[in-house]
């Protein structure tokens, strides 16, 4: 687990000073909760998410961005709630990476996992993102920090997460290729073509970067491009099979993330993006 207490380049926080943060993983989720505004939550909060913020924070890929937007909004605290006008506005993952850098910077392994809720819509797994931090007993848990707000109410603790509610991407692709899940009922329930094995696949992809040190937005790809499920090649399904299975990892040529991929983004539109490789001087 020691590799997972180590910061990315993505979940680094630069000089962010530690000593007022608490260390429990479940007051930090709650911290999390309290800085960061869901891009689709504005009804839910009662707050008209500015159109502006929903373009600029959207790519705010690090964490030390997101923190560059919480100050520049407040001069308060983290540890202080926030009202929806001085939070980040973000997605999932932007809640599970922020937590994952809190979590590492105060002394717990974390990593942030992509894969599939089925605790949104009825029937339907969403594509997601949560965190997963290490236990001193060796195991892991799965947290998801979005709804602790008490206007989501799930049927279980947000603080740990039941792995049948969410599945981690290889669960999810394992489940789609053994005839356990319908893929048509995996991915953006909201656009209709946002679904399927192949975006199955692009989560497994997205969740392997991640335990690998490249945290992605949840729009980005890189590789071979596989847009609807007719695109995948045997050769495309016995891979992923094999990803999902353990047998193939990171240090795979065609899995790894390469320095420029291609961001899907629905507010910049499709564009190349040259990831960092190094956090910037704090």
């Amino acid at each position: 687990m020691d590799h997972y207490l180590k910061q990315t380049v993505f979940s680094d926080p630069g000089a962010l000073d530690v000593e007022r943060l608490p260390h429990d993983p479940a007051e930090l989720a709650r911290l999390t909760r309290d800085l960061i505004i869901h891009r689709g939550e504005g009804e839910r909060l009662g707050y008209a998410v500015p159109q502006q913020r929903l373009h600029e924070d959207a790519e705010s890929r690090y964490v030390g961005e997101i923190l560059r937007v919480l100050r520049e909004r407040g001069d308060g605290p983290l540890t202080e709630a926030r009202p929806p006008e001085g939070r980040f506005v973000g997605t999932c993952r932007d809640f599970a990476l922020l937590h994952c850098s809190l979590l590492r910077a105060t002394g717990t392994p974390a990593r942030i996992r992509g894969g599939f809720a089925d605790y949104f819509v009825a029937g339907f797994h969403e594509c997601h993102w949560v965190t997963e931090y290490g236990l001193p007993d060796g195991s892991w848990r799965l947290t998801d920090p979005q709804v602790l707000h008490p206007s989501y109410e799930p049927p279980f603790d947000p603080l740990d997460v039941p792995r049948d509610r969410f599945l981690v991407a290889a669960d999810a692709w394992r489940a789609c290729r053994e005839g356990r899940i319908d893929p048509r009922c995996c991915g953006f329930s909201q656009v209709g073509h946002l679904r399927g094995l192949w975006y199955v696949r692009a989560r497994l992809l997205q969740d392997l970067a991640a335990r690998n040190g490249v945290e992605p937005l949840p729009w980005d790809a890189w590789g071979r491009q596989v847009m609807t499920d007719a695109d995948l090649t045997d050769d495309d399904l016995a891979l992923m099979d094999a990803v999902a299975a353990g047998e193939v990892g990171y240090d795979d040529p065609r899995l790894a993330v390469p320095d420029t991929i291609t961001s899907y983004t629905a507010y910049a539109g499709v564009r190349q993006v040259t990831l960092r490789r190094s956090s910037p001087p704090a």
